[in-house]
């Protein structure tokens, strides 16, 4: 990866990989995808768990997505104009051995592309790490940024794209470049993950061909999404895991009370039982 060269004020578009971020997966010899063909490359040659979140965090594969990301790294929103942007793909986080799998659609612009730490840093994550935290799947009830002490139990959170898109919508193209990292992920975490909860129809949608990709079984046709919609998957070893669907924690949706406070508690709690998990 080239050196990230800053503009007139100084500001850089992404962090140069190996340089010290906190939690930075990567390295500069961590090899680039540059285009879809080297991201399913990439991801099914990676080494593990660990490789493999090195090589998300550095893929440039789609040029709108890297325009963008650097863009808005660059320029900034003004609550935000004295920090340091990550402007990079944003790799699964939490636990190396999770029972529960959570998947969302994509970072932030100004969330996990300026924190690096996937749903840190918004209010949707907000959202999401107060319920986790109230459930007893991660050690504080918030998530700021990279480095804050904060912890999954037993949980991991990871994206059906990895960079933050215009208007929160990558194109299908975009979705079926970055399926490889998800699907591969997904194949990493199958011995242990006896739940799989997606945040959203378009994650629903996302995390289902990943799991196909990994070697699941699946009902067919696929049902449809829901809020509390709990379904019976296979794992790759014949393991029964369970499938739940949960209303993204947006702020349309949490404003509108579309989604509440306890409606989370009740999916994530809900997640954690069917993951085996010990009671909080």
């Amino acid at each position: 990866m080239t050196t990230p060269q800053p503009d007139p004020a100084g500001r850089a578009p992404f962090v140069p990989p190996g340089t010290g971020w906190p939690g930075d997966p990567a390295t500069p010899a961590t090899p680039v995808a540059h285009g879809p063909e080297e991201v399913a490359e990439l991801a099914a040659r990676a080494g593990g768990l660990a490789e493999l979140c090195a090589r998300q965090s550095v893929c440039r594969a789609c040029p709108r997505l890297v325009e963008w990301r650097e863009k808005v790294a660059v320029e900034r929103r003004r609550a935000f104009a004295a920090e340091e942007y990550w402007g990079r793909p944003v790799p699964g986080w939490g636990d190396d051995r999770p029972r529960v799998l959570i998947v969302g659609l994509a970072p932030a612009a100004h969330g996990g592309n300026r924190t690096g730490r996937i749903f840190t840093g918004d209010r949707s994550g907000d959202w999401l790490f107060a319920s986790l935290h109230r459930v007893g799947l991660a050690v504080q009830p918030t998530s700021v940024r990279a480095g804050d002490g904060q912890r999954l139990v037993g949980a991991r959170v990871a994206a059906t794209v990895r960079c933050a898109p215009p208007d929160n919508k990558p194109t299908p193209a975009e979705r079926t470049a970055c399926l490889p990292w998800l699907a591969r992920e997904v194949a990493e975490v199958a011995p242990v993950v006896r739940c799989v909860v997606a945040l959203g129809g378009y994650a629903w949608q996302g995390a289902w061909l990943a799991l196909r990709q990994a070697g699941y079984g699946l009902p067919r046709p696929r049902p449809a999404f829901g809020h509390g919609t709990e379904i019976e998957i296979t794992s790759p070893a014949g393991e029964r895991v369970a499938m739940l669907g949960c209303y993204h924690p947006s702020q349309q949706n949490t404003f509108t009370g579309r989604v509440t406070e306890s409606m989370l508690d009740a999916v994530f709690a809900r997640a954690r039982e069917l993951g085996g998990l010990p009671g909080t």
